[in-house]
């Protein structure tokens, strides 16, 4: 297929780590892009016009001319094919290889544990699924040791940049956060608040994350309005 002149155009929702990991790496890229916010309260995700997009009703959705690609780090590997610098998947090999790998751990050991704490702290059952929520974050923590040693050899998690492994994991890691910080689950006493005492290494990283150039244009506009009120 040959490159597109158009603007990339991404559909996307407030707070969706996924979504969130493409946004990212569109600022680290510098790809000027076309921002189609969608609210799933209003059924944005369910309207024809969407579902044509992506039939699962998901974000993100990524367009770009007459493409149009699902799924976060499918879009990821697009981006890096389409507008190869800087590089997000390694410039080398062994480069690749690290990162996949950073990416394959996530997924496999700490996305699922985490899902266990954000998604019932979000939805107001902290307190019902409180033993869940402490048995998951021993998986949490015992990840979140691994990904703070690894930080202390290198700033990024896989290569000596930025990489996709970095903007996988940090709107989930970001998100964890928000959601720890929610008065019901400080009850919980969840060992993680403030970062910058629990795990150093890895608050460093969260703020060398939060100087890309673009970034507050990547932040949850919900979180935000949460902020100010």
């Amino acid at each position: 297929m040959a490159r597109s002149k158009a603007k990339p155009e991404l559909h996307w929702i407030s707070g969706s780590p996924y979504a969130w990991r493409v946004m990212l790496a569109l600022e680290v890229k510098q790809v000027p892009y076309v921002s189609r916010l969608l609210e799933s309260s209003k059924g944005d995700l369910k309207t024809q016009d969407f579902l044509r997009l992506n039939p699962r009703g998901q974000v993100p959705v990524l367009t770009h001319g007459d493409y149009v690609l699902t799924e976060s780090l499918a879009i990821l590997a697009y981006l890096d094919r389409q507008f190869p610098t800087p590089p997000i998947f390694g410039e080398y090999a062994y480069e690749t290889a690290q990162v996949w790998r950073v990416i394959s751990e996530f997924l496999s050991y700490l996305n699922g544990p985490m899902g266990r704490v954000v998604t019932p702290i979000y939805a107001g059952k902290a307190a019902e699924k409180a033993e869940d929520i402490q048995a998951a974050m021993r998986s949490v923590h015992s990840e979140l040791a691994r990904l703070e040693q690894s930080l202390g050899l290198a700033p990024w998690l896989a290569t000596d940049g930025i990489s996709a492994a970095d903007l996988t994991l940090y709107p989930s890691v970001r998100s964890l956060m928000r959601a720890a910080s929610k008065p019901a689950a400080l009850a919980l006493g969840l060992g993680l608040l403030p970062l910058r005492s629990a795990y150093p290494r890895l608050a460093a990283w969260v703020q060398e994350i939060e100087r890309i150039p673009g970034y507050e244009r990547t932040y949850p506009p919900h979180w935000r309005e949460a902020q100010a009120a």
